[in-house]
């Protein structure tokens, strides 16, 4: 199974920000895959990218919070590593979930939202 091999530490930067304070690693796949995805030291994220009219049922952080954190650095550098599609990138996100346990419901709320609204995000970044 995938695994996470560092904890999330991050220091608050803004109001909805904050920033890594220890580099954040994800295998994908397995603990042995050779595909790891490295979130660098100052990297900034919002978490996950909920609407507040929806935070009292999915807030911005959760149990999701360091998959939310590896699916926010793909969509910031996909334009420059180019190696995911945003529907790869989902997918991990999904999987990222499935390792920390987040109960199936969210999951499947979260992927399709991801699937359905990640576009904005993903053209966004590039600019």
């Amino acid at each position: 199974m995938s695994s996470f091999t560092s904890d999330l530490v991050v220091k608050k930067i803004g109001k909805r920000k904050w920033e890594l304070f220890t580099p954040f690693e994800y295998h994908v796949g397995n603990e042995d895959s050779l595909e790891v995805i490295v979130v660098p030291v100052g990297f900034k994220t919002d978490f996950a990218s909920i609407p507040q009219p929806f935070w009292s049922l999915l807030p911005p952080d959760g149990a999701y919070t360091g998959a939310a954190v590896v699916h926010d650095f793909l969509y910031a550098t996909h334009k420059i590593d180019g190696k995911r599609t945003r529907k790869r990138c989902d997918q991990i996100f999904l999987e990222a979930m499935e390792v920390l346990d987040v109960p199936k419901w969210k999951r499947k709320i979260m992927y399709r939202a991801v699937r359905m609204f990640g576009w904005i995000g993903w053209n966004k970044k590039r600019k």
